[in-house]
């Protein structure tokens, strides 16, 4: 495969430029990778799970308006000498330990000026992305693992020298709503890619396996964006351009990460994950469950 340190993952994509129309009106004043899981935002279970997979630099592809993630980046110096002042020892704890998640990583920002598809935002990175592999990682979507998702993707990639994308398994009624893939098992929760099918009919679904939104992907696939022709509602399809791919011959796998995929994609699915994390969490998990129990 010609020189292995092109298949050495050293960045990710991290596209958070969408509306979350799905979230008004509360996205109309918070970004959607904002909304809390218990006590940390989506984005932070989304940068941690990066940073614990060795990965030292993000670009994030953003929407002009975007200014959150700019604030949230950044260091709190005012805050911090006033929680010094008040001696407010827990929360300056807390402080440090959350401005030490950004230590050692590299980050940028590229901007999609229009929402035109999950292909067209990864496409904004690639004067960024350089020749070489990289991971995409969506703000939408967490995995609670011990070992993180992205880690587990990179791990299969050393292997397969070719695109890897993330799988779950679903119940075959809610396939309709995902990209549902066709596979050919290669070995225990790694598969090859036959086919793509976006959002199918009863009738049209191949599997009970569906695509999470993590990756790793090859530097063609930024050709085939190039070229890719807008869908009707003049979007860029990632689904789309790999299913071009195939029809080209070019491998891709998919790999069942193991741990709880939490959605945040609409509002039941991000309760239901914030109620997840929530029950488990050691500070706040057991009084949450007996005040559950106490409501009639």
């Amino acid at each position: 495969m010609g020189d292995s340190s092109l298949f050495e993952i050293k960045k990710v994509i991290i596209p958070v430029a969408g509306l979350g129309t799905r979230f008004l009106p509360l996205s109309l004043v918070v970004s959607k990778e904002f909304f809390p899981l218990v006590d940390k935002p989506i984005i932070q279970y989304v940068i941690e799970e990066v940073k614990n997979s060795g990965i030292k630099e993000i670009v994030f592809v953003v929407s002009p308006k975007q200014k959150m993630l700019m604030s949230y980046l950044k260091k709190s110096p005012e805050l911090e000498k006033l929680l010094i002042k008040r001696k407010k020892d827990k929360q300056l704890a807390e402080l440090k330990s959350f401005e030490m998640l950004f230590e050692g990583l590299d980050i940028s920002f590229v901007t999609q000026k229009q929402p035109l598809g999950d292909g067209h935002a990864i496409l904004q990175a690639s004067k960024l992305v350089t020749n070489e592999a990289m991971a995409v990682s969506f703000g939408d979507d967490v995995i609670d693992s011990p070992i993180p998702a992205l880690e587990q993707l990179i791990n299969i990639f050393k292997t397969t020298n070719a695109p890897v994308m993330a799988l779950k398994s679903l119940p075959k009624e809610v396939i309709g709503a995902y990209g549902n893939v066709a596979v050919e098992k290669i070995s225990s929760n790694l598969y090859k890619i036959k086919k793509i099918i976006e959002k199918p009919s009863p009738d049209q679904i191949q599997s009970n396996l569906v695509i999470v939104g993590k990756y790793v992907l090859t530097p063609e696939v930024f050709n085939y964006l190039k070229k890719a022709k807008p869908s009707e509602k003049g979007e860029i399809i990632l689904g789309e351009v790999f299913d071009a791919m195939l029809n080209d011959g070019m491998p891709l796998y998919g790999y069942e990460v193991k741990g709880e995929w939490l959605e945040c994609g609409d509002k039941l699915k991000w309760l239901k994950s914030f109620m997840y994390l929530a029950l488990k969490d050691p500070v706040f998990g057991e009084d949450l469950k007996k005040y559950l129990k106490s409501i009639k």
